[in-house]
């Protein structure tokens, strides 16, 4: 009975321990290639699934309701060879409120430089030391992005860990032939969100997204007053980055997530709060400037 007890809390040391991180969504979509083999791509799709949520990515105590949640839509548009692939790849994240069954978007990206070779049933090999495929090479790149960004809103410093893996994926890629990994080819690639997350000059975003999330969303049920005034500070603070660089890769991921989530937040608060974060936005993001005009339009609800 005891040898049986110590096995068991093993076994259970082990599973807890393994616990995976991600609780992600693959699908790939090939209905623009002309091919009569359609059962690679379904290969492709559980050898992509289980190279996801199936590896550890981080050495943090994951339980398995904590897992973060989601999506990698990959569409395929070209078949250029047996084992060559061309398309993109569309990423989106959650991270869930506290003390609600809403979901707030962390991340909504597309990536439209995704070409790769896949030869069906070969494992799918990653390593931090080198590039060793540029299917692999995208997908943990990205997931160090998710990783990234969720760990962010529960602590001001704890993404760089993850950005800086990130950022490294890159430097591996510098020889790559396929593009996305170099800073001449766009000024909004791949190069340029890890440069951009680890970039000091922007250092105000971790903050943002912090308070944001962990002082602003995760109080706006039961302290929604206080709480806007946490998300209007964090917001504000992105002033340096823009004032930094009008263009900024990272302003526009950001609000490219966020922005219909703000109007919404908003809808319910003081006329002068709606025309002070109304201005602040349409500084910060005049991409969605008329997105923006509904906060101040909307109904006060009396107040």
């Amino acid at each position: 009975m005891k040898k049986l007890l110590v096995c068991l809390l093993l076994v259970a040391s082990i599973v807890d321990v393994g616990a995976q991180e991600l609780l992600c969504n693959v699908r790939v979509n090939s209905s623009q290639v002309q091919t009569s083999d359609r059962k690679v791509f379904q290969t492709m799709q559980t050898a992509i699934y289980e190279f996801i949520n199936n590896k550890k990515w981080t050495s943090a105590n994951i339980q398995n309701e904590e897992r973060i949640e989601c999506t990698i839509m990959i569409n395929i548009s070209k078949k250029i060879s047996n084992d060559e692939f061309e398309g993109s790849i569309q990423i989106q994240s959650t991270r869930p409120i506290y003390g609600t069954s809403y979901k707030s978007t962390l991340f909504n990206y597309l990536d439209n430089n995704f070409r790769f070779k896949y030869l069906e049933y070969q494992s799918l090999e990653f390593s931090e030391a080198t590039h060793m495929s540029n299917l692999t090479s995208v997908l943990a790149f990205y997931i160090n992005i998710i990783l990234g960004l969720d760990f962010a809103t529960f602590s001001e410093d704890g993404a760089y860990e993850y950005f800086n893996v990130a950022q490294k994926i890159v430097s591996n890629a510098q020889n790559a032939r396929e593009t996305g990994w170099k800073a001449f080819e766009s000024d909004k690639n791949r190069y340029w969100l890890a440069h951009d997350l680890m970039d000091q000059r922007y250092s105000d975003f971790h903050t943002c997204m912090y308070r944001y999330h962990r002082m602003g969303m995760d109080k706006l049920a039961e302290e929604p007053d206080d709480a806007r005034f946490e998300i209007t500070e964090a917001l504000e603070s992105l002033k340096s980055i823009y004032r930094e660089n009008t263009s900024a890769f990272i302003l526009k991921l950001f609000f490219d997530a966020k922005s219909d989530e703000i109007i919404k937040i908003y809808s319910e608060a003081f006329p002068n709060e709606k025309a002070r974060i109304s201005k602040t936005l349409m500084e910060i993001d005049p991409s969605h400037s008329s997105k923006y005009q509904a906060i101040t339009t909307s109904s006060d609800s009396g107040k």
